[in-house]
């Protein structure tokens, strides 16, 4: 008589119900959050400048705002896709608390770097370089420390990029498709070992 392996289908059949579930999640939950924001995000440029926040809050990304930086600790150097590299200040504020970090400006010299001697930056907010593995990101609960980008350059530097929403990944439904593509493919690779096995036994 020919009998299903009981443990082996449980297992299969929890696994795909998983990724399946999961594949669900993405549509149901994340995708309509992902779009929220972004509706959002597209908005905050044409809204009135807030000041830079003082812990980190994505709602804000691509606000106008504005800082006093009162003292300069250190510029930094970071990649900036086509346009080379940026350069980050890390500044301490008149309030004190945590430091910030402003954005100047672009170069494409590698070795580049400018005295800036702080004051008030008007510009927009958002996230500053991470160094993160992107393996690590998913299981960080911290959210992404903030960036004032500078609107007008410090002396020397290339002009900032503006806001774009279109460099604001929205990959949920690749992501719900990836999974229910994995189901599949676990349900097929089961189903024909089973008519092996079963086969074999015949």
């Amino acid at each position: 008589m020919r009998r299903l392996p009981i443990l082996p289908t449980i297992i299969v059949a929890l696994a795909v119900a998983t990724m399946i579930g999961l594949g669900l999640w993405q549509l149901r939950v994340r995708l309509p959050q992902k779009e929220a924001q972004l509706a959002q995000l597209a908005a905050n440029p044409s809204r009135p400048a807030v000041p830079f926040p003082r812990s980190p809050d994505d709602s804000l990304l691509f606000r106008a705002s504005v800082a006093e930086c009162a003292q300069v600790t250190g510029i930094t150097r970071a990649g900036a896709g086509n346009a080379g590299y940026r350069l980050i200040a890390t500044c301490l504020t008149p309030g004190g608390g945590v430091p910030i970090k402003v954005q100047l400006g672009t170069t494409r010299d590698p070795t580049k770097m400018v005295e800036w001697g702080g004051g008030v930056v008007r510009g927009w907010i958002s996230h500053a370089p991470d160094q993160t593995p992107l393996i690590a990101t998913l299981f960080r609960a911290a959210p992404k420390e903030m960036l004032l980008v500078a609107a007008e350059p410090a002396a020397g530097l290339t002009a900032n990029s503006r806001p774009d929403i279109g460099l604001v990944p929205n990959n949920h439904l690749a992501y719900a498709g990836q999974w229910f593509f994995f189901a599949a493919v676990a349900a097929l690779i089961y189903l024909v070992a089973l008519r092996r096995r079963l086969a074999s036994r015949a």
